[in-house]
């Protein structure tokens, strides 16, 4: 039996993961050092944790599920007291991709992360409607990616990964690099910056009298048919009218090189303020 070692078990996503860990085959280690995540490791799901050298001890698979912050010293920490073999996993490629991860060779490194459910979805269930993360109720896709080791040690990592993200829509393997450029770039630095803005917009129109309900059922309801024509869910053209409005309103709100924060330069330096 796969044994896993689960670290910050008991943090908002490792309980996540202790969840969906609890109905898998393999065999799982919970630690957690903070009192408020032991406690409710036992009272929700009734686990109970163990110290960090019984966790490692014959161990297979190390998950450290911490902050980004944390994952150097943690992993510095262990490795030593690894085996040669031990998949050690990730769940956000920034500290891999920073050079955060201890050099053995004779460790795999894997990374995995979540997409997170899609906005345009054929879910019915209404928990899974309301599973914006994913994890629990709606089905998502994950990313994957094998830093270090043989190749077919991507097998046992992407196994681990349906697990612990499921239930799962698609799997996809990609490099690390290949990771940083989906996040923090597409989704952090692109998206949430622009959702962002959105947001504002919409408290700006509010603040020069729009009914603040009207607002926010326009904006949602805009941005649900025009994202549906956009990243084409449905076949559809926008009005002379929105074309214009977009020709006029792109470089009105972008600057001319935004692209550049896709360059490697740039992404390393956002992961350097994130990690």
């Amino acid at each position: 039996m796969t044994k896993i070692a689960l670290f910050g078990a008991g943090g908002k996503m490792g309980v996540r993961l202790s969840a969906n860990l609890r109905r898998s085959e393999f065999l799982v280690a919970h630690v957690e050092p903070g009192p408020t995540g032991r406690n409710r490791l036992k009272e929700e799901l009734g686990i109970e944790c163990v110290e960090a050298e019984a966790a490692i001890d014959g161990a297979d698979v190390v998950i450290l599920a911490v902050p980004d912050t944390l994952i150097g010293k943690l992993s510095h920490e262990l490795a030593p007291k690894l085996r040669a073999g031990t998949m050690v996993m990730t769940l956000d490629a920034a500290a891999p991709f920073a050079g955060h991860l201890p050099d053995r060779k004779d460790l795999t490194y894997f990374v995995a992360h979540p997409c997170h459910p899609l906005i345009f979805n054929d879910e019915t269930d209404e928990k899974a409607r309301r599973d914006f993360f994913g994890g629990a109720h709606a089905k998502q896709s994950i990313v994957s990616a094998l830093m270090q080791g043989p190749d077919d040690a991507f097998d046992l990592g992407e196994a681990v990964a349906k697990v612990i993200y499921a239930p799962i829509l698609r799997s996809y393997r990609l490099t690390v690099d290949q990771m940083a450029i989906l996040e923090p770039g597409l989704s952090e630095t692109i998206c949430a910056t622009l959702l962002y803005v959105m947001r504002e917009a919409m408290d700006e129109t509010i603040r020069r009298g729009v009914p603040e309900q009207a607002a926010r059922d326009f904006l949602l309801g805009h941005m649900n048919i025009l994202g549906a024509v956009i990243f084409n869910e449905i076949p559809g053209a926008f009005s002379d009218a929105c074309n214009k409005a977009i020709e006029f309103g792109k470089p009105r709100l972008m600057r001319d090189d935004w692209k550049n924060v896709f360059d490697r330069a740039e992404i390393a330096e956002s992961i350097r303020r994130i990690t």
